[in-house]
């Protein structure tokens, strides 16, 4: 009750702090200064004086609008890790499991991989002490395993048929975070590439990609930017720049501190020609919509997926003294027709339920649900399409949300986490047997199946680790498919990585399948291009 009290009275003084800071800050500054002085000398228990001031940061910020955002220091460079594209550990992918920590693959060329340590392995001791059995968390493994640059980690490693547990001495150093999750020929002329982030490297892997899809005769692009909540503006600018030609406005920004700015492409991209095809779906926000907001005006390619989340403000990092963060919304974004898709957030509530009311709305399943008034109408800039701003960008293929497959009793299997643990398992104790029946991942994507016997092992593991969860035939039928995909799915991402992962899950990728009939059966050419 007390600290609800003190909650409420500091959200109360910052409301009247603002107020009095727009006409003298300094003013305002000072009697906060005063009122933590009083409550730290006076108040009838003991404070903490710099807890009373960050919880005094945050309610400052939520009054502002729904982004800007305070990052304590202990928090900042797990913040910063998706954003940098890089942080400083051993280089290892994990999971935990039966309070284990299991290393499910290293990170190539990273330290752990240079000094042997290998899929499979379990770690059971850091520095000397014993971490197995101890109920061990995500965030134990990263405050264990990550450091400052250079710095030495004793790790203890169980080896399956090893005689005696392994040491190794290792030295941490820069891991990259990848942001490009995968990239593949779908056929012999349409690439597809899947961006999770908008970070400092991801134009470089997108180039990458790209020169690399070309080079294996790719014609059409399927850019995936599903799930993807954005990032750094200028990563988005440089993309949508390998896409756009000849000065061409990408995004402008403005704010009361800040005066127009006009990003235009400025370069020779990689991919100015050919189809471009975007997908976006309801978390696809931010950074992504500036690329497809821009793909989009320009008629340079189509949006296929579902409305985008509508983020339209721009945040500026600013460090503080005690080596913390404000992330300060500082302009609002346009795409290059005028369009500001940032959605309402007046009332924060209704804004933090947006998605699942557009659920309960029909939205996800019926393009009709979606209602725009006519003063959010724009027209793109060649060919005078009607676009949308407001809310998002509305794609110009929707493609409702599958719910054919879903059941209850296949949620609770991933809710539970079994499809992921049981693939685990399996794949480190029959890694050898697999890479031996399947020894490229195109013979494994071929013929490998989740026969009856395969099945049987996996709801016996279910029915062992979770007596209360009986298999449900009716509810199993409807989701066989899904279930076994996944299965499939997780074991290749064991056996190789994230990238031949989507290869096999992309197979019930809803949006991604529309995507390629709209190239091959040539639904593409019809819609008012600028070809």
């Amino acid at each position: 009750m007390r600290h609800t009290f003190l909650f409420t009275f500091i959200i109360f003084c910052f409301n009247c702090f603002t107020l009095l800071a727009q006409s003298n800050p300094n003013a305002s500054s000072l009697k906060f200064k005063e009122v933590i002085e009083k409550v730290s000398n006076y108040y009838v228990d003991d404070t903490d004086a710099e807890a009373l001031t960050e919880t005094a940061i945050v309610a400052l910020l939520e009054e502002l609008d729904p982004h800007s955002t305070y990052i304590p220091a202990d928090e900042l460079q797990a913040a910063q890790t998706s954003i940098n594209g890089s942080f400083v550990g051993v280089g290892i992918r994990f999971q935990i499991m039966k309070d284990t920590l299991n290393v499910v693959a290293t990170i190539s060329g990273g330290p752990a991989e240079k000094l042997g340590v290998l899929a499979g392995d379990k770690i059971v001791g850091v520095d000397g002490e014993g971490i197995a059995g101890i109920g061990l968390q995500n965030s134990d493994v990263r405050e264990k395993l990550m450091g400052e640059l250079g710095s030495k980690v004793k790790v203890e490693i169980l080896r399956r048929n090893a005689k005696k547990n392994l040491v190794f001495n290792i030295t941490r150093d820069k891991i990259p975070v990848f942001s490009v999750d995968s990239y593949y020929m779908i056929d012999k002329e349409i690439g597809y590439i899947k961006l999770n982030s908008f970070s400092r490297r991801s134009h470089e892997e997108v180039r990458m990609a790209l020169g690399d899809l070309k080079n294996r005769g790719m014609k059409s692009l399927i850019f995936d930017l599903q799930g993807n909540g954005g990032g750094l503006l200028g990563t988005a600018h440089r993309l949508a720049d390998e896409f756009l030609s000849n000065q061409k406005l990408i995004v402008y920004s403005e704010g009361k501190a800040q005066p127009r700015n006009n990003l235009r492409s400025e370069f020779k991209g990689l991919f100015e020609n050919g189809k471009l095809v975007i997908l976006t779906d309801e978390y696809s926000a931010s950074a992504s919509e500036i690329l497809s907001g821009a793909i989009q005006d320009w008629d340079r390619g189509l949006v296929v997926g579902r409305r985008t989340f509508g983020k339209g403000l721009v945040q500026r990092p600013m460090g503080l003294l005690d080596g913390s963060e404000i992330r300060l919304t500082i302009a609002r974004y346009y795409t290059p027709s005028g369009r500001f898709i940032q959605k309402p957030y007046e009332d924060v509530e209704s804004y933090r339920k947006d998605i699942s009311q557009r659920y309960l709305n029909g939205e996800f399943v019926n393009s009709d649900s979606i209602k725009m008034p006519d003063s959010l109408k724009f027209k793109t800039l060649i060919t005078n399409r009607t676009v949308f701003g407001g809310g998002g960008i509305m794609p110009d293929f929707f493609v409702p949300l599958d719910t054919i497959s879903n059941s209850d009793y296949y949620s609770d299997l991933l809710r539970g986490g079994f499809l992921n643990t049981f693939s685990y398992q399996y794949t480190d104790k029959n890694r050898k047997q697999l890479m031996k029946n399947f020894p490229s991942f195109d013979s494994f994507n071929k013929e490998f199946i989740c026969d009856d016997k395969f099945m049987a092992a996996f709801f016996k593991y279910v029915e062992k680790e979770d007596a209360s969860l009986e298999k449900n035939e009716e509810e199993y039928s409807i989701s066989k498919t899904a279930i076994k995909l996944r299965l499939k799915a997780y074991l290749a991402r064991n056996l190789w990585d994230t990238n031949e992962f989507y290869q096999v899950y992309n197979e019930s990728n809803e949006i991604l399948q529309r995507a390629v009939k709209i190239i091959q059966e040539k639904e593409y050419e019809k819609v008012n291009l600028d070809h």
